[in-house]
């Protein structure tokens, strides 16, 4: 009998001693929070995140402390919620119009209602950007179920959240180029791949298994053998032929960029550099015969392949025609039409 209790003394020392190792501190207030959140803020050289919108909060937040959504949305704990970037670049924002209709397709797949007509969500991603004074950046916006509960039907949200925000980063064109692997981590289906959502494990994981084996990042192939995307980018392949084609977007995402390209390409068919353009179904074996491959997305626009699985792709070196077609791109995004480029009125909505 003794000895069984001092067992448990035993054990309730130990267990003492664990809670008196690490005091979890208990915020008295929310202006205490606040101050803390405030310190870290403090040490951050330059705010990286110049304006946030919430439909929860009603308005912008300038704030980063307080740049925050509920953990009780569905689109935290569920992942049910979908998004997009547009360009920030020299006082434009570079094809909203297009990244914004293809966002509410998605919430459309997602089965999420915007709390907002477009007209609305259009001003408010706007009047974000010109309050944030940012000219050179990325504007990421998102549409979740909402906040309400922790349960996977989003019946008991009271309404669906929009969030966005302003992303201070500099960027420029891609001239070096980079070298990929064939992932092994299953890509998703095509009803979540067509969808830009928030459930991007499988891409974090295909990145990270990059990374492990020296490379940039990964070229996923579907189960029947064909090229199919990056981790969060499409691809392209210049053939030795001077062919440029890009992968069905059948079964994956169709990129902004990659849409934009398959437009502007031509032009240099016109100039007699490439033979033609096209969509098509490519498998790994014609793929890794091409004379040039890049990657293909928002922010690159192009960023160029030289070494696919230690294979290099036709001379090892960033091609010719791939760097005219990110020109291409690039003076797109710089000075192209009013279709493209949307003013952002910084004066007008100074604060």
């Amino acid at each position: 009998m003794e000895h069984k209790k001092s067992d448990e003394i035993a054990a309730f020392e130990a267990e003492k001693a664990v809670y008196s190792d690490f005091k979890v501190h208990v915020f008295s207030s929310s202006s205490e929070l606040l101050e803390r959140l405030h310190e870290k803020w403090s040490l951050v050289k330059k705010q990286p995140y110049p304006a946030m919108y919430s439909s929860v909060y009603g308005g912008i937040i300038l704030d980063p402390a307080i740049m925050v959504i509920p953990i009780d949305d569905h689109m935290v704990h569920r992942g049910h919620g979908v998004f997009d970037t547009s360009i920030i670049y020299d006082g434009y924002l570079y094809e909203l119009d297009v990244h914004l209709d293809r966002f509410l397709r998605s919430a459309s797949k997602a089965k999420i209602s915007s709390p907002f007509p477009r007209s609305t969500l259009r001003s408010i991603l706007i009047q974000m950007t010109a309050v944030s004074k940012c000219k050179k950046g990325t504007l990421r916006f998102w549409l979740s179920a909402g906040p309400g509960n922790f349960l996977l039907s989003p019946a008991g949200c009271p309404t669906s959240a929009f969030y966005a925000v302003v992303i201070d980063d500099d960027f420029s064109q891609c001239k070096e180029g980079v070298k990929v692997i064939t992932s092994t981590i299953p890509m998703k289906s095509p009803l979540f791949a067509t969808t830009k959502n928030v459930n991007y494990l499988p891409n974090v994981l295909s990145v990270m298994e990059a990374e492990e084996k020296g490379a940039f990042a990964s070229i996923w192939v579907d189960n029947e053998g064909y090229i199919a995307e990056g981790p969060n980018v499409n691809v392209a392949f210049i053939t030795q032929d001077k062919e440029l084609i890009l992968p069905s977007f059948d079964k994956i995402l169709s990129g902004c960029t990659a849409l934009r390209l398959l437009q502007l390409a031509p032009k240099l068919v016109e100039q007699g550099q490439l033979k033609s353009v096209k969509i098509a179904d490519l498998t790994v074996q014609e793929a890794k015969r091409a004379a040039e491959m890049t990657y293909v997305g928002s922010t690159l626009p192009l960023l160029p392949i030289v070494m696919w699985d230690e294979q290099s792709i036709g001379d090892g070196k960033v091609g010719e025609l791939t760097m005219a077609l990110s020109d291409l791109l690039w003076e797109d995004m710089v000075a192209g039409d009013g279709k493209q480029r949307v003013p952002v009125p910084y004066e007008k909505l100074a604060t």
